[in-house]
């Protein structure tokens, strides 16, 4: 069921809980969005929103036999994989969190991370992760600086409105991160 005008502003400020195995369990990737869009809080499903392109490029490149509804993200731990985001407010746009909010988010991931020990932490979303961690040279692709105890590679935004990443180059990016994660 699509949710109505009314359950999006609901779910303004709303949080989604992490999609993580459980302690002591394997985590090969622990992807990291910026924070839930309106759509994804109304739902309480990771990158729900329809036109997102995270559950395909997951699929196309890999990391899944099949091509999961955002409503199945409970079974991301069996493939070894999570989800969490930067900040938690669910927000209509990304740009409407603050700067503090990103480098709280920051902080939190860096506990969370050394907490799960993901092989590799992938943040969906360049501009968040430079902001979050003042890192203004960051680009797409696997960093040189290791995250605590895992390695970090930097995706693109999955979101529809990142133009920029069509589904075929977004799922070749994710293909790369799954070679290294699972070479």
């Amino acid at each position: 069921m699509r949710p109505t005008k009314a359950d999006l502003e609901a779910a303004r400020d709303r949080l989604i809980p992490d999609v993580l195995p459980p302690d002591g369990e394997p985590l090969s990737v622990l992807f990291s969005g910026i924070n839930p869009g309106l759509y994804s809080a109304a739902t309480g499903h990771h990158f729900a929103r329809p036109g997102n392109r995270f559950w395909p490029a997951l699929h196309r490149s890999g990391f899944t036999d099949r091509l999961l509804h955002p409503s199945e993200q409970d079974l991301l731990p069996g493939y070894g994989l999570g989800i969490t985001n930067l900040a938690p407010r669910a927000t209509a746009r990304a740009d409407e969190l603050t700067g503090e909010e990103l480098r709280d988010g920051g902080r939190r991931l860096t506990a969370l991370v050394e907490r799960h020990r993901p092989a590799y932490l992938a943040v969906c979303g360049v501009t968040a992760y430079r902001t979050a961690f003042g890192r203004a040279d960051a680009r797409i692709g696997p960093q040189e600086e290791a995250f605590g105890p895992a390695r970090l590679w930097i995706l693109p935004n999955p979101s529809g409105l990142n133009a920029s990443w069509q589904l075929d180059r977004l799922a070749a990016e994710f293909a790369r991160l799954r070679s290294a994660a699972t070479g």
